[in-house]
């Protein structure tokens, strides 16, 4: 199956036209017509078969002809993850991380990032593209940088952890996961956080967590803890 995404499409469509850009891929550059079996999703776990009925490249057409929903997970894994200072580092892990099924991403600022500014549109796109790769049907959200101190004074629900690399008292994560939860996880950039962070974090709710006893990069800790939350519910 080759998955397309248009945030666009909706259950209550019975044809649907992609914009100029898509329709202009799926015609000249796939080189899909009249009859074409697609398949498109909307990022909210709708998974649409379509057949093209207009195979233009100003504007591609489809007709509805199945609807398939999708339920979303009973688990929720949020990483709030520091940007690294080399973009391909963080992009690796927004690409893996939406192969597993992660539901959120936060880039956060803190005392010791490196990288302050995010190109949110090319983020989109790995992600887009991730999902697509992945024959995922939900999108996860990804939302607009934020400082840490902004990031741990707002309210938050569910099991509420920061991962750093001070030698104090910790739990191992993978250990301590529990089924069908949601999980807020701190990955610090790569000078980990800093004392000041650590204690507000604590101070508000954020348990101490291990990924395990070697010391891993920014964008090898996220993955760690998405995989071990995705791993228990399995």
């Amino acid at each position: 199956m080759q998955l397309f995404y248009n945030p666009n499409i909706s259950p209550k469509d019975s044809e649907f036209s992609f914009d100029k850009e898509e329709s202009k891929h799926i015609v000249k550059v796939l080189r899909k017509t009249e009859g074409n079996i697609l398949y498109v999703t909307n990022g909210l776990g709708d998974l649409f078969t379509t057949k093209i009925i207009l195979s233009s490249e100003k504007k591609c057409t489809v007709l509805i002809t199945q609807i398939e929903t999708n339920k979303s997970t009973n688990f929720y894994i949020h990483l709030v993850v520091a940007p690294t200072k080399m973009n391909e580092r963080f992009e690796w892990f927004l690409e893996k991380a939406t192969e597993m099924g992660i539901h959120e991403i936060t880039p956060i600022i803190c005392d010791r990032s490196e990288r302050k500014i995010i190109n949110r549109d090319r983020f989109d796109k790995i992600i887009q593209s991730a999902m697509k790769q992945s024959l995922q049907f939900f999108m996860p959200k990804l939302n607009d940088p934020i400082s840490f101190q902004n990031f741990i004074l707002k309210q938050h629900d569910g099991n509420l952890c920061i991962a750093h690399c001070e030698e104090t008292e910790k739990i191992l994560l993978k250990t301590n996961i529990k089924k069908n939860e949601k999980y807020t996880v701190l990955i610090g950039p790569e000078g980990d956080f800093s004392e000041k962070e650590i204690k507000l974090a604590i101070e508000n709710k954020f348990i101490p967590v291990s990924l395990g006893n070697t010391r891993l990069r920014t964008e090898t800790a996220a993955i760690v803890a998405c995989h071990s939350i995705v791993f228990t519910n399995e």
